[in-house]
């Protein structure tokens, strides 16, 4: 036999022998299948399942991405929200602000300067970011806002408690005012209302808004009653039983501002203001036209130097971000007296001192209907003049708000009647002559840029002259216009 065919022979020999094996394994296998205890067929499968489960993805679990919008950070980090169920306080507040969707519309647009920085301060503490909602309750976000129990600032400190949380307040500076400032004294203040209270927020809120000495009382006569001490159960002024209320339903607001036909426009969640330091005396003025800052807005973001001067006040100023390098690099070149006008300071009126201006004041309570112009007509003020003397950036009016106004003339010791000007009033009759405003209404397509193209004017002054309107505009809208200078 030669050797290829033994070859031959031997490989079918071999294959067949490899088949018969694979045959009887097979069955041995499945005969021992059914012999299996329960315990050890459920595991096999089990092993094999994890085994194909085994997901490489797991160690490559993607970082959660980080909220563009400020206002979603912010929801992202509310705290007081569970195990409120139906509540009769908070629905009637909740239908409060969906009745009038401009309040809060406009409160996120004067806090935008200030939103992402307090924001940021809540989250160092690991405090609800609801809390950041809390000047919309106090101020609307104004840092001019003064109530009258004297109350001042974003965060509305009296001037006692402003003190006591370090607040100075002199002729020329005004610490409830300075954004940082006052907000580092209420999260202060807060947080030592929440330990007092045992770690409960709402009656730390009830508290900021009452007094911690109401808040204690009212939980001492319900313990005597043997009544429930939670703030729900509390016997507190009215003011305070809404006060609460009206933040946990600003708060859902917020959550779904769709729903409630609100519209908030998206604030960028980056730094808005930077910290720029100083070491001399310099006019805000002066500072806005180096730095190439609107004068207002320099103001808003330093609304504590009274007298639009860094006297009194910290060895800082705040900026906008993008303006802070122009500044300090223009600030290490310049000479101190470039940075000071050439005016002396003078008090707010010229001529009279400050006993003399508060006789001159009066007060005027607004009704319904009302408006800035007609009001300024029926008392032969100035419009621009009342919104300065109220401190006041746009032109929004609550029923039951007392507005200031000033004498323009008082009579003298000889009975003459000598004219009081104010000496930080940018505008007066002529110049107001000189600066005719007009109204315009939007059109489809238009933009804040192409309306401010269209009437040669800056676009930070068309946002100044419009406070109440977004970047988004709609057809229909009216635009306050003023001439360019």
């Amino acid at each position: 036999m030669s050797s290829s065919i033994r070859k031959a022979i031997k490989s079918d020999a071999l294959t067949r022998l490899a088949q018969a094996i694979a045959v009887a394994v097979s069955a041995t296998l499945a005969g021992c299948s059914s012999h299996v205890p329960q315990t050890e067929a459920t595991h096999t499968p089990n092993i094999a399942a994890r085994a194909k489960q085994k997901p490489i993805w797991l160690s490559e679990k993607p970082t959660p991405q980080i909220p563009q919008d400020v206002w979603e950070r912010m929801r992202q980090g509310f705290q007081l929200q569970d195990n409120l169920g139906v509540n009769p306080r908070i629905e009637q507040q909740r239908l409060w602000f969906a009745s009038n969707p401009s309040f809060l519309e406009n409160a996120g647009e004067r806090g935008s300067l200030y939103i992402h920085y307090i924001v940021e301060r809540l989250e160092e503490r690991n405090m609800p970011l609801e809390l950041a909602l809390l000047p919309v309750i106090e101020s609307a976000y104004n840092p001019m806002a003064y109530s009258r129990a004297n109350a001042v600032g974003l965060w509305q400190f009296i001037p006692s408690t402003g003190r006591y949380f370090n607040l100075r307040q002199t002729r020329f500076y005004d610490g409830r005012r300075d954004i940082t400032a006052s907000t580092t004294a209420a999260m202060d203040y807060l947080t030592r209302l929440h330990d007092m209270f045992n770690g409960d927020w709402l009656l730390a809120l009830a508290a900021y808004n009452a007094g911690e000495g109401t808040v204690s009382r009212a939980i001492e006569r319900n313990e005597k009653l043997g009544l429930p001490t939670d703030y729900w159960n509390l016997p507190l002024p009215a003011e305070t039983q809404a006060y609460v209320p009206k933040l946990l339903a600003l708060s859902q607001v917020v959550l779904a501002p769709e729903a409630y036909g609100v519209n908030l426009n998206p604030i960028a969640n980056e730094p808005y203001f930077q910290v720029v330091e100083i070491n001399q005396r310099m006019d805000l003025s002066k500072v806005a036209a180096v730095a190439n800052i609107d004068e207002d807005e320099l103001f808003q973001l330093n609304p504590a130097f009274k007298q639009r001067t860094t006297i009194d006040g910290p060895q800082h100023l705040l900026v906008p971000t993008s303006k802070a390098q122009l500044l300090t690099a223009s600030l290490s070149t310049m000479r101190p007296e470039e940075l000071i006008s050439k005016k002396s300071l003078k008090p707010v009126f010229e001529g009279a001192d400050e006993s003399e201006i508060a006789s001159l004041k009066r007060a005027y309570r607004v009704k319904r209907g009302d408006n800035l112009a007609a009001i300024a007509k029926a008392n032969k003020v100035d419009v621009k003049d009342l919104q300065r003397w109220n401190k006041m950036t746009g032109k929004n009016l609550k029923v039951g708000q007392t507005l200031v106004m000033q004498d323009t003339t008082k009579r003298n010791s000889s009975g003459r009647v000598n004219t009081v000007v104010a000496a930080n009033s940018k505008t007066n009759s002529k110049a107001a002559k000189e600066k005719p405003q007009t109204q315009y209404k939007v059109k489809q397509g238009d933009s804040l840029y192409m309306v401010a193209k269209r009437f040669n004017v800056e676009m930070q002054h068309l946002k100044r002259w419009n406070p109440r309107v977004g970047q988004a505009l709609k057809p229909g809208q009216m635009l306050t216009v003023s001439s360019p200078r």
